[in-house]
Parts: structure tokens; sequence; C-alpha cells
């Protein structure tokens, strides 16, 4: 199949007139604030720390400094690590699929140091603590 010019043309007019969600014209990794920064079409820029996002968190500066932005400004591609996201779920506080943002919030919570948390390990401990396995 040949793609003329005309098709190109048609497809690139098709693609600027239906963007109804913000979309990302340029990305780079900061080294020195360890945060991928990303810019809109509309002038916002986005600085986002790579431990929260899914799949940067263990990568190498390089590796992460290699940034490819979609056609379309919705998607953001690192080649050397093939990790995906999507823009506009970055927008909404989306950093990765439901099973590791629910693992993250699980994480978080479980770390949570509140004085209701501490009044309630203090009572259970007053009963006794944690009840003993019984063995089989």
């Amino acid at each position: 199949m040949t793609i003329t010019d005309d098709a190109i043309q048609q497809a690139e007019a098709r693609m600027a007139t239906k963007r109804d969600h913000a979309y990302a014209i340029d990305a780079r990794y900061n080294r020195g604030t360890k945060r991928v920064i990303v810019r809109l079409h509309s002038g916002l820029e986005l600085a986002i720390p790579t431990y929260l996002i899914e799949g940067l968190t263990a990568a190498t500066p390089d590796a992460l400094a290699e940034i490819e932005v979609s056609p379309s400004g919705l998607g953001l591609h690192w080649p050397q690590l093939d990790v995906d996201l999507y823009v506009p779920a970055l927008l909404e506080g989306q950093f990765g699929s439901k099973q590791w943002m629910a693992r993250q919030l699980g994480a978080t919570g479980g770390r949570s140091r509140s004085q209701a948390k501490c009044n309630a390990a203090k009572a259970n401990g007053l009963k006794g603590g944690r009840p003993r396995k019984m063995q089989a």
C-alpha cells in the first residue's frame, strides 16, 4: 500500500481537530531533581518524580533521559525501558496500572502514623496483643 502526500495531509488535519485532551509537545528528564518534565500545548509543565511512575523507579538516568513523545502528543515512551504512559491519565494522577496504583496506596496506608492508629495499637497491646497461632 502506497501512502500519498494527500493522505498524510488529511490524517494530520484530522489529528489536529480531534485533540480534546491536553497533549504533550515535549518531555525530558531532569537528573538534578530526578523528575520527568512534560510540557503541554497550553504551556503548562508537569514535573513528576520518577518514583511515582510505574516502570521508572529503578531505571538508570541514561534510560530515563531517552523519552519519545507520540505524534499525537497523547503518549510518552521510554524505548530502553519499554514503558508507555498516557498523558491525559498523568493529568488525572494515574501513574501506572490499576494494580500498581493499588499497591502504592496500600503501602502508604500501612505506613500511616496517625494518633488514632497509635491509640488503637496501644489498646490492642493492653488486650495482650495478637493471639498466637494454634498449630493443627
